[in-house]
C-alpha cells in the first residue's frame, strides 16, 4: 500500500489538468497486448480509470493524463473503509439476474430466505469450504449453488451425486462443508457440465464467485459482517 500511495502521490503532482484520452488509448492499448479500451474517465485522486476485458470480465487500471505512468492496483478509500476499485469493478462486471439458469443450482435456504445470493463453488476448493462456514453465520437467505467442479474434475461425480439426491440441500451441505461425498447414483440428468459452460461464459475464473441479487459479481470469500451488510445493502435498494 505505501508504494503504491507512493506512485498514486507523485502522479497527481506531475499531471495536466485534463486527459488526453486518445494518447492513453494508444498507449496503454499498445502496453496490453491490443487489449480494446472500453472507457476513460476521471477516477480518484485526479487520476484516469481506464477499463478494459480480460478472460474474467471488466478489468480497471489507473494512469496520469497522458499515459506516462500506468498504476495497477487498488484504492481504498480510508475513511469510509471502502475498496474503490472493487465497487467500480462490480458494477462493470454485473450482469442481469434474472438471467442466470436458476433451476441448474442447487438451492439452500435458511430462515425466510429473502435475501438472495448465487454462488459458482467448487466442492473441494479450500477457500469455498471457509466460505460455506462463513455462510452458517447468515440467517434469512437463498443461497443458489451453481456446483462448478474445477479443481479435480476427476470428482466430478460427487457433484452429480449431489445433485441425483432426495435433498440436494443436505447432499451439497455435507460434501462442501463436511467433506462427506453423497453414496448414491449419478445416472439422473444434471446440470454439471451446462454449468461449467456457463461459468466460463461469465468469465468465471475462481471459486467462489458470488453474484447479489443486483447482479453486481464478487470474486472470493467475504466475511459474514461484509456479506450481511452488502446483501442488506441490495435488498433495501430493491
Amino acid at each position: 500500500m505505501r508504494t503504491l500511495c507512493g506512485w498514486i502521490l507523485a502522479a497527481t503532482l506531475s499531471m495536466p489538468a485534463l486527459a488526453d484520452e486518445a494518447q492513453i488509448r494508444k498507449v496503454l492499448e499498445a502496453k496490453l497486448g491490443g487489449a480494446k479500451i472500453e472507457g476513460v474517465e476521471r477516477g480518484p485522486l485526479g487520476l484516469y480509470e481506464v477499463r478494459f476485458r480480460g478472460e474474467d470480465g471488466v478489468r480497471i487500471l489507473y494512469t496520469d493524463a497522458t499515459a506516462t505512468h500506468i498504476i495497477v492496483g487498488k484504492i481504498y478509500e480510508t475513511k469510509a473503509d471502502k475498496d474503490v476499485t472493487e465497487a467500480r469493478l462490480r458494477k462493470f462486471n454485473a450482469i442481469k439476474f434474472e438471467s442466470l439458469p436458476l433451476a441448474q443450482a442447487v438451492k439452500v435456504q435458511r430462515g425466510n430466505g429473502k435475501r438472495v445470493l448465487v454462488m459458482f463453488s467448487d466442492p473441494y476448493c479450500p477457500y469455498c469450504k471457509q466460505f460455506e462456514q462463513t455462510l452458517q453465520q447468515i440467517d434469512n437467505i437463498t443461497v443458489y449453488v451453481f456446483m462448478f467442479p474445477v479443481i479435480k474434475p476427476d470428482l466430478a461425480d460427487h457433484s452429480k451425486a449431489v445433485w441425483c439426491s432426495a435433498d440436494k440441500q443436505k447432499a451439497w451441505l455435507d460434501l462442501a462443508l463436511r467433506g462427506k461425498p453423497t453414496a448414491g447414483s449419478i445416472s439422473c440428468e444434471n446440470p454439471i457440465e451446462k454449468n461449467l459452460e456457463l461459468g466460463h461464459k461469465l468469465g468465471v475464473n475462481s471459486t467462489p464467485t458470488l453474484y447479489l441479487a443486483n447482479g453486481e459479481r464478487i470474486a472470493g470469500a467475504m466475511s459474514p459482517a461484509d456479506l450481511r451488510q452488502m446483501l442488506d445493502q441490495v435488498a433495501s435498494s430493491k
